[in-house]
């Protein structure tokens, strides 16, 4: 397809294809769907060759959030039977993330439900970072504790953290239909604030929501304007006893032809297959890899996730391997700018831009836009949902928070 040869040339030189482009590649039909994926592959392979970067999930404090993003199973008003507790301390999340780093995570995501943290909570997590890397040489550390403050992603900085996360979600004309305690300006300005004191800033989007389209392009190049070094793309978890709950617009092949639609807008930054991925990808999860150059090893904030050796195997088997400690994510371009403006790719051994997603199952950090569907083109037609699969919803019962070890 002369729209392939044109995107890959592209992405290539890193230059961003048209609007147009961008949405003829969701348009794209099954018959020319491993088409996109060798394409997407193409440019995934420019930039990252054939490595997988794991990231860790600890939920530092879960449940409980007044703030009302629909698709949260720790929303306002949820319903949702999940686990429920205050702050871990230093000791027990630094425990948590170490079952994570053994096994093969090279970046620990610190997640916390709420608005936004405290300046007392900022400390607390300023400890928990220290603890983590005194215990865990050359391990990347990412904080996701909502908006910011003036001032404390500087701390946050200080203290260790070499990534923050807030993902955007949807796009600024739909985000007040999914929450209204806060603004897509709030999150667009947490982003900067991170970007600002010299953190990798990672933001991402949650697809499957009944959003069209047009609202996925837009906050995808939105992204690519902010410039984020990672972008994680997380699959609605229909959560019962959320809003969202009844929201199955997903099918495989419709996760690939987004994935493929962000590494062409995105070429040269990390693309996380995050939250839903065992959900909606199921068993198109290793031909993702050739999309996407990082994902989540085991579970996530409040839902299980694919066991860790499955993940492992996974990787292994569709020929790809595990990212190592002493190698830089980014490519050198990225790595030298954020270098230059004091973040963690100044740091030797440490890779950057990869940065963990609250979103991933529907925690806090990320929100999303919910829109109808034209009339004339109901969701379900237009993205080729999928049916119901609640079998695959289980709510985290194991890891941080609780006696059970975790699933890593």
């Amino acid at each position: 397809m002369d729209l392939l040869n044109t995107l890959v040339e592209k992405g290539l030189r890193r230059e961003s294809p048209t609007r147009e482009e961008a949405l003829a590649v969701l348009a794209t039909s099954d018959d020319e769907l491993l088409d996109v994926v060798a394409a997407a592959d193409k440019v995934r392979r420019q930039w990252f060759g054939r490595r997988v970067k794991l990231n860790y999930l600890v939920n530092l404090k879960s449940g409980l959030c007044p703030e009302d993003c629909s698709y949260c199973s720790q929303r306002l008003g949820s319903k949702a039977d999940i686990l429920k507790y205050t702050w871990l301390k230093p000791d027990e999340a630094s425990e948590a993330a170490a079952a994570g780093i053994a096994g093969g995570a090279k970046r620990v995501c610190l997640v916390a439900s709420g608005r936004g943290p405290t300046d007392r909570d900022v400390d607390r997590v300023g400890r928990t970072i220290e603890a983590i890397k005194e215990q865990n040489e050359g391990v990347e550390v990412c904080a996701c504790l909502g908006l910011l403050s003036d001032g404390q992603a500087e701390r946050l900085k200080t203290a260790g953290a070499d990534a923050y996360n807030h993902n955007l979600n949807t796009s600024e004309g739909t985000y007040g239909e999914i929450t209204t305690t806060h603004t897509y300006a709030d999150r667009v300005d947490t982003v900067q604030k991170a970007h600002a004191a010299g953190l990798s800033a990672c933001s991402g989007l949650i697809a499957g929501m009944g959003e069209t389209d047009e609202d996925l392009v837009d906050v995808v190049f939105a992204l690519r304007e902010l410039d984020s070094d990672s972008v994680p793309v997380n699959f609605l978890i229909p959560f019962e006893g959320t809003p969202l709950a009844k929201e199955w617009n997903l099918s495989p092949q419709r996760c690939l032809r987004i994935l493929a639609m962000v590494r062409f807008v995105c070429p040269d930054v990390e693309v996380r297959i995050a939250g839903g991925r065992e959900v909606h990808l199921r068993s198109m999860q290793p031909l993702a890899l050739n999309i996407a150059n990082s994902i989540f090893l085991g579970d996530y904030l409040t839902s299980e996730g694919q066991a860790g050796k499955a993940d492992l195997d996974m990787i292994a088997d569709a020929g790809f391997e595990v990212e190592g400690a002493g190698t830089t994510t980014l490519p050198a371009h990225r790595a030298d700018a954020l270098a230059a403006a004091g973040g963690c790719g100044s740091e030797a051994a440490a890779g950057c831009g990869s940065h963990a997603d609250a979103a991933a199952d529907g925690g806090c950090g990320p929100c999303g836009g919910h829109t109808e569907a034209p009339a004339e083109t109901p969701a379900a037609v237009s993205t080729g949902a999928s049916d119901a699969r609640t079998d695959l919803v289980a709510v985290r019962r194991r890891g941080a928070g609780t006696d059970l070890a975790p699933n890593a």
